[in-house]
Formats: C-alpha cells, structure tokens, sequence
C-alpha cells in the first residue's frame, strides 16, 4: 500500500475530504482525533473589520477565532473577504425560507428553522470585495474555500447538493463521519436539551 492509499484511509475514516494529500486539514483532524478538540490559537487574529465583528459576535466562541483567521489569511493572500452573516433564529431562517415561497423575491435559502447551521452558531457566510464593491460571483471564493478548508473549516463550495461557496461552518467532532441531516437533527436535540453544541 502506497502512502498516497494510506492517507486516503485516514481521511475517509475521519471524514473529511478524501484527496490523498496530508494537509492541514488531515493534520488538524488527526490532532483532534487522537489529542482532543483543537484549542483556539494561541496568537488569534486580530479582530475584523467592525460590520464582520458583530456577525463573528453571534457565533460560538470555538468558531470566532477561525472566522478572523479566515478573513487573515485571505488577506495575507490578496484578497479582502468580510462575515455578511452569522447565526439566525429559527424566526429569521423561516423569514429568509419564505423569501421566494409566501414573500416576494428571490429563494434564498432551502432552509426551515433548526435546518440551517445558522442557527446553532457554527455557520456564517463571507463576501469577497474590491475596494468597498461587494462580488457576488469571482474565483476568488474557490481560493478562500481553499484557505477554509486548511483551517479545518467545511465549506459549502464544496458540497455536492446545493453549492454555497460564501458558506462556512465548524462541524462538532462527534459530528465526523454523519449526514448533514443527522447533524442537524442532533443540534436541534441538543440545543432542546440545553447541551454544548461542541461537548
């Protein structure tokens, strides 16, 4: 068995994205499988423009550090992203649900309350700017998805179903290795329960 097969195990077994290739992704899982949970860095990034802050302000506080360290790297690559969305009531997911359905506009979303995972805090979505000049549609997302993903990051522009390259999340560690549809039953369990979303 070659070391390219080898990873590919490990990776399907953690899962996480099955390349072959043991980046920081690989490695993060692994820390976290065998260690622990990773802890928030330890030079966390400075704090983000203010619009981002308050979203990266309604996210739990394992999620923060990697929301600023995503708006650092991509800087540190050229690029200016800011947070345009954290976590949602399940009143506000129903609000956006309805947009195309029973309320004038386009769909936004194909997400009820409790099916989104915004609303549990480990969800928020970027945009990519020029200068003060919003774009909803450039490469640069598929650089900064890149740059999520080495964080430990899952990002939607790499989902199968419904692409969302704006969208990132921190899936839980007992999450690894379920459906989305599970995680989020298991959120909506917890979060009725009064459990940790990440305990």
């Amino acid at each position: 068995m070659n070391i390219a097969t080898m990873i590919r195990a490990v990776q399907a077994q953690l899962g996480i994205q099955v390349d072959g290739c043991a980046g920081p992704e690989t490695w993060s899982a692994v820390y976290a499988r065998i260690v622990g949970p990773v802890a928030a860095p330890e030079n966390e990034a400075p704090p983000a423009d203010p619009r981002s802050e308050q979203y990266i302000a309604t996210l739990l506080p394992e999620v923060r550090p990697l929301a600023r360290a995503l708006i650092e790297k991509a800087a540190l690559h050229g690029i200016v992203i800011r947070i345009v969305s954290g976590s949602r009531s399940y009143a506000e997911q129903d609000a956006l649900y309805a947009k195309g359905r029973s309320q004038p506009g386009a769909k936004v979303t194909n997400a009820r309350g409790g099916y989104s995972n915004h609303n549990f805090g480990i969800a928020f979505d970027i945009g990519v700017f020029e200068g003060n000049r919003y774009l909803g549609d450039s490469p640069k997302y598929k650089a900064v998805g890149a740059l999520g993903r080495d964080l430990g990051l899952e990002w939607g522009g790499s989902w199968k179903s419904l692409v969302d390259q704006p969208h990132y999340q921190l899936r839980p560690l007992w999450a690894a290795g379920i459906s989305e549809r599970d995680m989020l039953t298991e959120l909506r369990r917890r979060v009725a329960s009064g459990a940790g979303v990440f305990g």
